[in-house]
């Protein structure tokens, strides 16, 4: 980091923090954000693109401490809490003010806080969108803004958040650096890069959906009936074979929900982590797993994107995703950095197309699971038993109901 022209608090900061040597989006990026170019970075998951961007936006920040100095957009509420825990760790020196602005917290505080001039703003676009529209004194605030980041880019930038970024980008100002960081590569971002190509700096380290050499790749093949046993054996056994947490993806809030009453149950310890939950239940399932109070967290692809936990060393796709791509973020939350890793896939019949087009995108083949199916039938009754209780548990908290009226009001 001492070569990368960075002032020496924020390479003392790094070297507290653990990071001794910059990876390659940081050694490429960080010097010509400094300069003040716009950056594009495309590098896979769990290479530092974090740091990448908020050590020259802090760098810059000592030397001219005002307002509204960073916007950064993100696309879901988990990864924006992550966010703004890293600004400030990183920032520490600078006692610097950082904001956090997402859907499902208090309007009012969240509006009391832009008006007061943070220096760093981490939001959802679809909350910062409503504030900005609300209140002048909030569009005031951003009026001289040096930088907008848009980590995940690629989902910042899909249609669903058009509307959004219009707004935001209308109260901005022209003369700002714009900075995207993501993973994957997709058609807007080209589109983006083309535009803009003789005005900003594009890195790449990405070769396609790739996986790290460090993770290890299984699935099991399975009847959908059988997956729930395959899962609390797996979960049941993880203390032994030394595996510190692991997360579990679904593809429904339903399943999710079904899921943490079934493993409750089985007293199994387990957190669910889907969009149904309010705020502060998605913060506090989130916080448990991350301080090791709850060793696995259930959680629908809201989770799939950027967390950042050390100690994740298994991931489990309980449910295949639709796109290679998301398979690709999923087991990204293992295997980071260096570290070894381990994710498994529950793979039924109907799931075959998927698993073939999801090796055939990361160019490598899924290894078939040592577990026996007849170790794994011992359990059968108990968590039959367990999964009637769940379902009763379901109809009883009135979950359906509440999904319907979610619907509705959306």
């Amino acid at each position: 980091f001492s070569e990368l022209g960075l002032f020496q608090w924020a390479i003392d900061t790094c070297r507290e923090l653990g990071m001794r040597r910059a990876t390659p989006v940081q050694r490429r990026c960080i010097p010509r954000i400094l300069s003040g170019d716009d950056v594009l970075g495309i590098a896979q998951t769990g290479s530092g693109k974090t740091a990448a961007f908020a050590l020259p936006i802090l760098h810059r920040l000592a030397e001219d401490p005002y307002g509204v100095f960073a916007l950064v957009l993100t696309p879901t509420r988990e990864l924006a809490c992550q966010l703004a825990e890293q600004f400030r760790a990183l920032g520490s020196p600078l006692n610097v003010r950082c904001t956090l602005i997402v859907g499902g917290m208090d309007m009012i505080g969240q509006a009391r806080d832009l008006v007061q001039r943070p220096h760093i703003v981490v939001a959802t676009p679809g909350r910062i969108k409503v504030l900005l529209e609300k209140d002048p004194d909030i569009l005031a605030a951003f009026s001289k803004t040096k930088f907008l980041v848009l980590d995940e880019a690629d989902r910042v930038l899909d249609v669903g958040f058009e509307e959004e970024l219009r707004v935001i980008f209308q109260c901005l100002p022209k003369n700002r650096q714009t900075l995207l960081f993501s993973a994957t590569m997709t058609n807007e971002l080209q589109a983006l890069l083309e535009i803009s190509a003789n005005r900003s700096y594009f890195f790449e380290a990405y070769e396609g959906f790739k996986t790290v050499d460090s993770l290890k790749q299984q699935y099991i093949f399975s009847p959908k009936n059988l997956k729930d046993l395959y899962l609390f054996h797996i979960l049941s056994k993880m203390e032994e074979e030394g595996i510190r947490s692991a997360i579990v993806f679904v593809s429904t809030c339903r399943i999710c929900h079904l899921l943490s009453l079934l493993m409750e149950e089985l007293d199994q310890a387990a957190v669910a982590l889907h969009s149904h939950n309010s705020q502060s239940l998605r913060l506090s399932a989130l916080n448990r797993f991350k301080s090791g109070q709850v060793p696995v967290l259930l959680a629908t692809d809201v989770a799939s994107r950027g967390l950042d936990i050390p100690t994740v060393d298994l991931v489990i796709n309980y449910d295949i995703p639709r796109y290679p791509r998301d398979y690709v973020h999923r087991v990204g939350r293992t295997a980071r950095a260096g570290r070894g890793g381990l994710s498994i896939s529950f793979v039924t019949q109907n799931d075959v197309d998927l698993i073939h087009e999801i090796e055939a995108v990361i160019g490598k083949q899924l290894d078939r699971s040592e577990y026996e199916e007849k170790v794994v039938l011992e359990d059968i009754t108990k968590v039959y038993k367990a999964r009637r209780v769940a379902n009763m548990k379901m109809i009883d908290d009135g979950f359906e109901e509440k999904a319907e009226a979610r619907k509705a009001q959306k």
